[in-house]
């Protein structure tokens, strides 16, 4: 049966936070990172998130302020626990009041531990490496599944892998897992009227625009950009904010299979390490602490604006008509389109970006994130928070190093008079008009201060722009910039110590350059 889909829905944090941001509407000329902040409640947790989780919840603020602060107990106890309990970890979850922590443990021997810290211990047959295990061999048999499985996750409190059917269905979603070779008593078949879709018609509070068409939401602001849902673009797709003023490019992408993106901004926009609360103000983000199941979470879109809910279950997979995605959080929060990108925050803790669901806010519904914690680690992104400003030891976006190693061979110039453009570092890549590429490999390098020079060789025929950015503790900024004249683009600065980096700009033309550059 064919899935309804759900446009995409999105949530802007200001296109220069790095720490989860959710932020309302943008108006002609506003810039949305200069909104002030709301101020922050004892503990550290902002007000508005506060009366979010007691409309959401039917809690008191101070029964919410309480189970916030339990819940980041229990974050530190489950992250020392895994550690202590290797493969007998079975998981762990929070009661439905909140103020419970549960660890299931392989090993009975391993109960006293478990109750030292604090929290209660429950025998079971299987760690939850051996879950994951289970249901990544039903991830490897995902093509075989009809539209009647909406998709499968871990379950840690009834300690199995859960395959979700639509009603009715319930003999395709066994036959899905006899036929994948898991053992049988791992798995269990629930029914359940789901459909989940990603949230491509997206609109936002302050939404950017991809190729000045489609519209999604910023997640959370990262040294150099922001990350967001990855079917929202792709990489060397252009961004505007919501102001429509030139915002950045897709660095990096990944739908179906992952749903994550990277978006780099220019100069214009500063990465702010907060959320828009849909209230007038912002929420810090104070770090990615990952929360555990039962924790509450809650959800900033520009649809719907806050919403909150429970975590559900981790390492879920969802079958969207796009194809599959795995590794996504469940959650029972509601979500309509408009909310696709946005921010996932427990307390103050970053948690992920919306990637799709089924329901909406009216009905209730379920709705999965991208963790953010993946995202930033697999692309060696630096989370922005409210705190503080990451310094440059920190990678910026796409990572650094000391300096970049040299050409093992002098590179040959691809265009004209550029036989002379050479250095003591080199590289080659392809630009077209209106595309930029940051050298050396998206990433960065460390000079001890004084006279750098570089130059590019531009492709035949086309025009390219030169620019040496410094990296300021908000981001890059461009401190040198030059054009390309007869076929080479020639710079020289003297510059203090610090992280810099080179981008070449397209003006005119695509083709093949060269850049060469020194690295003291």
């Amino acid at each position: 049966m064919d899935r309804r889909r759900m446009t995409a829905i999105g949530v802007l944090v200001a296109a220069a936070g790095t720490a989860a941001a959710v932020t309302l509407p943008s108006f002609a000329g506003e810039n949305p990172v200069t909104r002030r902040a709301a101020p922050a409640a004892s503990d550290g947790v902002a007000p508005e998130v506060l009366d979010a989780l007691s409309r959401d919840l039917s809690l008191t603020r101070d029964q919410a302020a309480r189970r916030l602060k339990t819940e980041r107990w229990a974050s530190g106890t489950v992250a020392k626990l895994r550690t202590e309990l290797g493969a007998d970890y079975g998981g762990s979850w929070l009661g439905a009041d909140g103020t419970t922590l549960t660890v299931a443990v392989a090993d009975p021997g391993q109960a006293a531990r478990v109750t030292a810290a604090g929290a209660v211990p429950k025998p079971v047959d299987r760690g939850v490496a051996e879950l994951d295990a289970v249901k990544t061999r039903l991830d490897a048999a995902g093509r075989e599944a009809t539209p009647d499985v909406a998709g499968w996750y871990v379950d840690v409190p009834t300690n199995s892998v859960v395959v979700v059917a639509q009603p009715g269905a319930e003999a395709a979603g066994r036959r899905f897992a006899e036929a994948s070779g898991v053992p049988a008593g791992a798995v269990r078949v629930r029914t359940a009227d789901e459909a989940p879709r990603p949230l491509f018609d997206v609109r936002g509070g302050d939404a950017y625009f991809i190729n000045n068409a489609g519209r999604c939401s910023v997640g959370f602001s990262v040294v150099g950009g922001f990350v967001t849902a990855g079917h929202c673009g792709r990489p060397g797709d252009r961004t505007t904010g919501a102001n429509r003023v030139a915002q950045g490019t897709f660095a990096a992408s990944s739908f179906p299979g992952d749903d994550w993106a990277v978006v780099e901004v220019n100069g214009q926009w500063t990465p702010q390490g907060v959320v828009n609360d849909f209230n007038g103000g912002t929420v810090p983000v104070n770090g990615s602490t990952e929360a555990p199941v039962g924790a509450s979470v809650c959800r900033s879109g520009s649809t719907t604006g806050t919403r909150c809910g429970v975590i559900q279950a981790k390492n879920a997979t969802v079958n969207y008509p796009e194809g599959t995605v795995t590794g996504l959080t469940r959650t029972n929060v509601c979500a309509e389109p408009g909310d696709s990108g946005g921010a996932w925050l427990s307390g103050d803790q970053a948690q992920g970006v919306t990637s799709g669901g089924s329901g909406d806010c009216t009905r209730g519904g379920v709705t999965f994130f991208q963790p953010v914690n993946e995202i930033l680690q697999r692309n060696n992104l630096t989370l922005v928070t409210a705190g503080g400003q990451p310094a440059p030891s920190a990678p910026p976006a796409g990572g650094g190093s000391t300096a970049p190693p040299a050409s093992t061979a002098p590179a040959t110039p691809p265009a004209g008079d550029a036989a002379d453009c050479t250095g003591q570092v080199s590289r080659t890549g392809r630009i077209a008009a209106g595309r930029a590429q940051v050298q050396p490999d998206g990433r960065f390098f460390r000079v001890s201060g004084g006279a750098q020079e570089a130059c590019v060789s531009a492709p035949s025929g086309a025009r390219v722009a030169l620019e040496l950015q410094r990296f300021t503790g908000a981001g890059f900024r461009t401190v040198a910039r030059a054009d390309s004249t007869d076929g080479v683009a020639r710079l020289t600065a003297d510059t203090p110590a610090g992280a810099y980096r080179y981008r070449v700009v397209g003006l005119a033309g695509a083709g093949e350059y060269t850049l060469a550059f020194s690295a003291r």
